[in-house]
C-alpha cells in the first residue's frame, strides 16, 4: 500500500509559478514510475511529467520548458516546478506511482491560473 499526498495548489496570476509537493508513505526508491497527472473541468487526466528512479523525466509537449519534475529520496517527495504558468493549466493535479503492479494516486490539488 502507497499513500500520496499532495500540496502546494492554488491560484496564481499569469506568468506565475507555483511548487507542488508529493508525499508518499514509503521511501520512494523503488519506485521505478512516478509521475504528474493534470485534469480540467469537463476533460480527461493527462500526463503533464514523469520521473523515473534512473533518473529519467519527461513531460508533455505543453509543459516543456516551463514544468519541471524532480525527486528528494531523502523526503520522499516528488516535486512539479511549474513556471510560466498559463490559464490553460488550470486543472486538479494528481500525483501517480504505480507500485507492485498497482497503481496510486493521491488526491488531487487544485492549481488555478488567472488572466
Amino acid at each position: 500500500q502507497v499513500q500520496l499526498v499532495e500540496s502546494g495548489g492554488g491560484l496564481v496570476q499569469a506568468g506565475g509559478s507555483l511548487k507542488l509537493s508529493c508525499a508518499a508513505s514509503r521511501s520512494i526508491d523503488t519506485f521505478n514510475h512516478m509521475a504528474w497527472y493534470r485534469q480540467a473541468p469537463g476533460k480527461q487526466r493527462d500526463l503533464v511529467a514523469t520521473s523515473t528512479s534512473g533518473g529519467t523525466t519527461d513531460y508533455a509537449e505543453s509543459v516543456k520548458g516551463r514544468f519541471t519534475i524532480s525527486r528528494d529520496n531523502a523526503k520522499n517527495t516528488v516535486y512539479l516546478q511549474m513556471n510560466s504558468l498559463k490559464p490553460d493549466d488550470t486543472a486538479v493535479y494528481y500525483c501517480y506511482v504505480d507500485y507492485n503492479r498497482e497503481d496510486y494516486w493521491g488526491q488531487g490539488t487544485q492549481v488555478t491560473v488567472s488572466s
